[in-house]
């Protein structure tokens, strides 16, 4: 903790002061004066501007004599007689996860429980709507008197469904419009109405936009976690990327930087992060794939919405 190495002080502290409920962590081995300068070393400066949606172009399968890379090979290989999505492995040094690859975001949906004071599992929610496949979605704070409140915005099927407080992870809005483009922005609810954003939820850091990545310093300030990042292509193709985490032996998890390069390796030319930690969840055909671990979780964490894949 205090030796010449910074790498695990950075790991433990910026991993505890980024949860909800494990900050005393922290404390246990520094004073607020050494965890301000710990977390003063690791930050994110996002790149600025919002998505420009004239430079998604919707392009149609074509065959590729030569993939520019095997990610590029893993996203433009089709799965025999599934156009919709797939599912690819991902995996890298202390972590493990999935990625979504959806050819159709127009069959992806923004869903939420009816009654916001219970939860409901991402398998639940896959069963209910008969989607193929799913991930976690936006940031919550959960009480047993008022069960779940959303964080920032919601918007469903082009109503506003919840403009509250912002999750303080940065980023803005990350929804998708009515031409099945997905939009990084920092304007306000009505401005995402305006602009026609169908499907939208309120997280961040955003992690790259128009092709420009945002810039750390250390890992990000975010720790090591379990993530849930969205993103999408410069041909339409979106990417849901869940990598699990907490869970010594299988997966750690990953940081912001790690996260941020995960995505542009495989072509995301806009990205943000998502709700993580225990949230962190993908379902595909009726199998849930990764779950967040940690203390306390024993599968699958109960959520207020989800993004699906209906046919």
């Amino acid at each position: 903790m205090y030796g010449p190495i910074s790498y695990f002080r950075n790991f433990w502290v910026t991993s505890a002061m980024s949860t909800m409920s494990h900050q005393y962590l922290a404390y246990i081995f520094f004073n607020q004066e050494q965890i301000d300068d710990i977390l003063s070393q690791n930050t994110i400066i996002e790149v600025e501007g919002n998505t420009n949606e004239e430079e998604i172009k919707f392009e149609e399968p074509e065959e590729i004599i030569e993939y520019t890379s095997p990610e590029e090979e893993q996203i433009l290989t089709r799965d025999p007689g599934n156009d919709l999505y797939k599912v690819i492995k991902v995996e890298g040094n202390g972590y493990k996860g999935h990625l979504l690859v959806v050819y159709d975001p127009s069959k992806l949906q923004l869903v939420q429980v009816s009654n916001l004071k219970y939860g409901k599992t991402i398998e639940t929610f896959a069963r209910e709507y008969g989607a193929v496949a799913g991930t976690n979605a936006g940031g919550f704070v959960y009480s047993k008197v008022y069960g779940y409140t959303p964080t920032g915005t919601v918007i469903i099927d082009g109503q506003l469904m919840n403009d509250g407080v912002g999750t303080g992870w940065g980023g803005g809005i990350i929804g998708f419009t009515n031409d099945n483009v997905l939009v990084l922005t920092k304007s306000s609810a009505q401005e995402a109405l305006d602009m026609g954003i169908r499907d939208a939820v309120s997280f961040g850091p955003f992690l790259i936009v128009n092709g420009v990545a945002s810039q750390f310093t250390g890992n990000g300030g975010y720790g090591v976690a379990p993530r849930t990042a969205i993103g999408q292509r410069k041909d339409g193709i979106v990417l849901l990327l869940v990598i699990d985490g907490r869970r010594p032996g299988h997966s750690i998890g990953v940081d912001m930087v790690e996260l941020t390069n995960i995505m542009l390796k495989y072509g995301a030319y806009n990205a943000s992060n998502l709700d993580g930690g225990g949230s962190s969840t993908i379902v595909a055909n009726g199998e849930t794939l990764s779950v967040g671990g940690g203390y306390g979780y024993t599968g699958d964490r109960y959520l207020h919405n989800a993004w699906l894949l209906i046919p």
